[in-house]
């Protein structure tokens, strides 16, 4: 298959490139890096991507900003720039890509699993997570062509918590994280949040 990733050169994205090179074409897609790039707070990028990359069978987003704060300090912009970014720009990777998603294509979104496990300092986030959700469970009723759509719902990857001089034994590798990804891609499912922790070995 051919299958563009979003956020190729991030924490998981590349364990995802990692996951899926092996048996499949990957376009990779960055933001700031790569020869491909998109800016999920345009619509414009976000078109001109697809018209870059023509025909693909499956779509990856590892991607997506959105602010961490008390809700007391969250401010307009905080609030809009995961609306902005990680929600509606994925919500028009699905709108504009799926004109160019080859039949029995498949989404597979980034959401997190703060949208059903929030902590403090959470709301923006938790609140678009879960919007995102609810977005691939109604997008799902309503895909042509056998297009399917998911999304993963990822915990604190390991990676990211030790570069943040955080616990690591609270995470998840990103290798582990990525297997949730190849589920979207490769399997029958659609309209569902995956757990990555549901792919951990134990």
């Amino acid at each position: 298959m051919r299958i563009i990733v979003v956020g190729a050169t991030g924490t998981i994205g590349s364990a995802v490139v990692a996951a899926l090179s092996t048996r499949h074409e990957v376009v990779a897609v960055g933001n700031k890096n790569g020869a491909i790039r998109v800016d999920l707070a345009s619509i414009e990028s976000i078109a001109q991507l697809f018209q870059t990359v023509g025909r693909f069978d499956a779509l990856v987003c590892a991607a997506g900003r959105a602010a961490f704060g008390i809700l007391d300090d969250l401010k307009d912009a905080d609030f809009q720039l995961g609306l902005t970014n990680k929600l509606m720009g994925q919500v028009n990777l699905v709108r504009f890509g799926r004109k160019q998603m080859r039949d029995n294509g498949s989404f597979t979104l980034t959401s997190g699993v703060l949208s059903r496990e929030p902590m403090k300092g959470s709301a923006s986030i938790s609140m678009v997570n879960a919007g995102l959700e609810g977005f691939a469970r109604a997008a799902a009723l309503e895909l042509p062509r056998g297009i399917r759509i998911n999304v993963v719902s990822p915990p604190w990857v390991t990676e990211t918590l030790i570069a943040r001089k955080m616990d690591p034994s609270i995470g998840l590798p990103a290798a582990t994280v990525a297997q949730a990804y190849l589920a979207g891609v490769e399997g029958t499912a659609t309209g569902q949040a995956l757990d990555p922790r549901a792919f951990a070995v134990t």
